[in-house]
């Protein structure tokens, strides 16, 4: 079966597209520092999204730590939306801009709301921003949680996979 085309929506989006793996590390006032990879992917299905899924694992065992999954939903006019889902019991809905480069694209997200399962830890705000340059995606989140402000939490520079 053939892929399907790409939507026009997407087109802004082309350079996330694939399979993207790397080096992360994560730092928070309420924890000790810590390194992990992570492997990201960005799919289509020829709508007008881009599905991702996130995992995390330990880098000395490999063990798995973090997960997500979502949706980027851009709006034609340099808008952005993501939708995403953690298995913590977390949902965060994200709103901001799509910017092409030279090199790739910029998307700068902020959460519109961050919904919580009655056993999630208490996240009150995040942000997220993707930049592609050539084969390099590097991706910031930050995040209000456990009585912080919003404060930067995670990096990873991330290569695409062939």
């Amino acid at each position: 079966m053939d892929a399907p085309d790409l939507h026009p929506l997407n087109a802004w989006l082309i350079p996330l597209l694939g399979t993207w793996h790397g080096p992360g590390e994560g730092a928070y006032p309420t924890i000790r520092s810590f390194s992990y990879g992570e492997t990201l992917t960005f799919g289509h299905v020829g709508k007008p999204f881009l599905a991702l899924q996130q995992r995390t694992q330990e880098r000395q065992s490999g063990m798995p730590l973090h997960a997500e999954a979502g949706y980027l939903r851009p709006q034609g006019d340099g808008t952005i939306e993501l939708v995403l889902s953690q298995p913590s019991g977390i949902v965060e809905i994200h709103s901001g801009t799509v910017v092409e480069t030279e090199a790739g694209v910029d998307v700068d997200l902020t959460a519109e709301a961050v919904h919580l399962s009655p056993s999630a830890k208490m996240v009150r705000e995040t942000r997220r921003r993707y930049v592609v340059e050539g084969d390099t995606l590097t991706c910031d989140f930050w995040m209000a949680a456990m009585g912080e402000p919003l404060t930067h939490h995670l990096r990873s520079v991330l290569t695409r996979q062939p």
